[in-house]
């Protein structure tokens, strides 16, 4: 019998457990477009509670949270800035410019890492009748491209006092925050303090099969769900969804420490630098990513290549011990050559 493969791309690729399932199943539900679901408004009061805001919408992905955020920060012809990696403007597609008439100017990020100094040299906040003007600035915490790093508090802070003096608005791509709550020890709502939009994930390192929650005011979320339904994510008896994001919850947050123990032993083992793997996200520089990526895939370890030298391991809770001792000893040798 072939042994299961050790997937190793993403924390989007795990399965609900037992106890998901079995929350999903007893889920009450209703009519979510008529806010009439009430497993999604427990969902969304909750989460909106835990990050310190008035208001949350369930929707199905964290780009829609991402891009809703920011549409309710940027009027069309204005732009959003945040560094040169950043989901938003490297893994949405253009959605921002597509859907939302927002243009973008960003920043050289070393490692994913937050530079205040580096966003102050960009912003324009009134860049006149001929110039973009800047109107929001957005972080991302974790940083995914970045290696899973968690930004750096003063950095943040230095962050908000500069949309505060030129009067810009802050939106946080939150999707792993979860994780920069468990690898820093700051609480979730300190994390996205003096933000006016955050979205976080559920079904990335928490291990739910689909959504996000958008938080913000209670204003902003009004307009927001109207958005959501514009854009055609109006959803109906979600609560069975909704339901596994209230058991990860529960069960998977602080796990995800778990996780981040996997990845330094994943990084110390293939030759990386632990302490770069922060939490669950592991990069390695090799000579030729897409040939390893093949040849572990074909020892059924399967890992993302996502640019020609870069290579991008993530650690989740269907991944055990004996799954990160099988991931190194195939990966060992590929990444040798290198």
């Amino acid at each position: 019998m072939t042994a299961p493969a050790v997937d190793l791309r993403s924390d989007t690729v795990t399965r609900p457990t037992a106890g998901m399932r079995a929350a999903m199943a007893a889920a009450e539900v209703g009519d979510d477009v008529y806010a009439e679901d009430p497993t999604v408004t427990a969902l969304q009061e909750r989460v909106a509670g835990m990050l310190g805001f008035e208001a949350g919408l369930f929707v199905p992905s964290g780009s829609l949270g991402n891009q809703l955020g920011i549409r309710l920060l940027v009027p069309p012809g204005y732009e959003l800035v945040c560094d040169t990696v950043a989901h938003v403007a490297r893994a949405e597609l253009g959605a921002a410019a597509v859907f939302s008439g927002i243009t973008f100017r960003t920043w050289q990020a070393v490692g994913g890492r937050l530079d205040a100094e580096a966003v102050r040299a960009l912003v324009a906040p009134d860049a006149g009748p001929y110039l973009v003007s800047t109107a929001a600035i957005a972080i991302e915490n974790t940083h995914n491209f970045g290696g899973g790093v968690v930004q750096p508090p003063e950095q943040v802070a230095a962050v908000r006092a500069l949309a505060a003096e030129h009067g810009l608005k802050l939106h946080l791509d939150g999707a792993r925050l979860w994780n920069a709550h468990v690898a820093s020890g700051l609480a979730l709502r300190e994390l996205a303090a003096g933000f006016d939009t955050v979205s976080v994930c559920l079904s990335k390192g928490l291990g739910a099969p689909v959504g996000s929650v958008l938080v913000s005011s209670a204003d902003r979320i009004a307009q927001a769900r109207v958005w959501r339904k514009r854009y055609g994510a109006g959803m109906r008896q979600v609560g069975i969804l909704a339901a596994a994001g209230l058991y990860a919850l529960d069960h998977h947050v602080q796990r995800l420490a778990d996780d981040h123990a996997r990845a330094r032993r994943l990084a110390a083992a293939l030759g990386g630098d632990p302490d770069a793997a922060p939490t669950n996200i592991v990069v390695l520089d090799v000579a030729d990513a897409a040939t390893v990526a093949a040849k572990a895939a074909a020892e059924g370890v399967l890992v993302s290549a996502l640019g020609p030298r870069f290579l991008r391991l993530v650690t989740h809770l269907d991944v055990d011990d004996a799954g990160i001792d099988r991931a190194i000893e195939v990966l060992r040798p590929l990444v040798a050559a290198r």
